[in-house]
């Protein structure tokens, strides 16, 4: 039996009550107290996550820019200094390898941040493809990662980082060689929760004493430690992806929804671009839906999905909706069959129940 990774966090999770378990190889909370409770929390107030799983991979040299045009479906010209991109990998077939963000530090200078699960294989797939003039570093077990989620987050930051106004790092933006709390760090704006928020990244050495410290600032604000069971139902009612579910190597972009990351009409050539670019023209075979549960059931990840007798797909992830209190789920169903309002059969614990295709994203934020 393999032994499960941990973060430089996981001598802490017992003191605030976690309960671990094996996600993709991690030893990582799914909650600290419940799930609705934290959900709630970082809706309403703030949430402080471990995300020190995730993988970091740096890209530098000269060939940076034509070599990531070739390697990712956004247009990476068109990121500036200090920014981020969201973006994905593809095989040649269209599938993806992974969907990540893409930041650059500086001229030649950029971080990819992939998922944990992922980083081995996306570095591999990085390193068969690389071309001249370019030097990649998996810099994962170097690099711890902290998020601050909810509409108090800059609140609760602010204190901790006096050399740096957080009103002026915009969405999707970064701060390079920032004191946070003390500790030297890079701070980013862009959250996996469909709230504002930040992402600390930090030397795994100072991960323990950044947590406590931003947990200490948020307390009076009703600040939670957060555990992966509430990322996922944040994320899933913000419809953001998440690789292995509405994104796999069987899975396009532009089939999971995440076709605004996917610039076909760059100049450069991209791996994938022709499959892709063939699947948009011919029209797109089966697309993510959002659907609701008419009949009591819960829909789940795998239930496959009928109209009449017909299979026509299958849930990629459902869940009961904390926010709205409804049974809702996100399905890969055949085009023709993705109608807004039509009714639909998912079949649940040998059962077809009914439900109905709806609107997208479930949950948004008010600006």
């Amino acid at each position: 039996m393999t032994e499960l990774k941990r973060t430089p966090l996981y001598r802490v999770y017992k003191e605030y009550g976690a309960k671990t378990i094996d996600f993709g190889g991690w030893e990582l909370p799914v909650q600290f107290s419940s799930i609705k409770e934290e959900h709630e929390a970082v809706r309403t107030k703030a949430g402080l996550f471990d995300v020190s799983h995730m993988g970091e991979i740096t890209v530098r040299g000269p060939g940076s820019l034509s070599y990531l045009q070739k390697m990712m479906t956004n247009d990476i010209s068109k990121i500036k200094n200090g920014t981020a991109q969201y973006n994905a990998m593809c095989y040649d077939n269209g599938g993806t390898v992974d969907d990540l963000l893409v930041y650059k530090l500086a001229e030649d200078d950029y971080l990819l941040v992939v998922n944990a699960a992922n980083t081995e294989k996306d570095y591999k797939w990085l390193l068969e493809h690389l071309d001249e003039g370019v030097v990649l570093e998996n810099i994962s077990q170097h690099m711890a990662q902290l998020a601050l989620q909810g509409p108090l987050a800059e609140k609760i930051l602010e204190p901790l980082v006096p050399d740096v106004k957080l009103t002026e790092v915009r969405p999707f933006g970064i701060q390079n060689q920032v004191v946070v709390a003390g500790k030297q760090a890079t701070l980013s704006r862009t959250g996996y929760t469909g709230e504002d928020g930040f992402e600390i990244y930090c030397k795994p050495e100072d991960a323990e004493d950044l947590w406590r410290a931003i947990l200490i600032a948020g307390s009076e604000y009703g600040i939670r430690p957060i555990g992966l069971g509430a990322r996922d139902t944040l994320r899933f009612e913000a419809k953001l992806a998440l690789y292995g579910q509405e994104l796999s190597q069987d899975i396009t972009p532009l089939e999971a929804g995440i076709g605004f990351a996917v610039k076909l009409d760059k100049e450069a050539e991209f791996i994938g671009k022709s499959a892709l670019k063939k699947q948009k023209d011919s029209g797109l075979p089966r697309r993510i839906v959002g659907i609701e549960m008419i009949d009591r059931g819960i829909p789940r990840h795998g239930y496959r999905v009928f109209v009449d007798e017909k299979e026509i797909g299958f849930i990629t992830t459902g869940t009961q909706s904390p926010t709205l209190k409804r049974n809702i789920g996100l399905a890969l169903l055949q085009t023709e069959q993705a109608v807004l309002g039509n009714e639909v059969f998912v079949e649940i614990r040998g059962k077809r129940l009914k439900a109905k295709i709806v609107k997208t994203p479930f949950y948004k934020r008010v600006q």
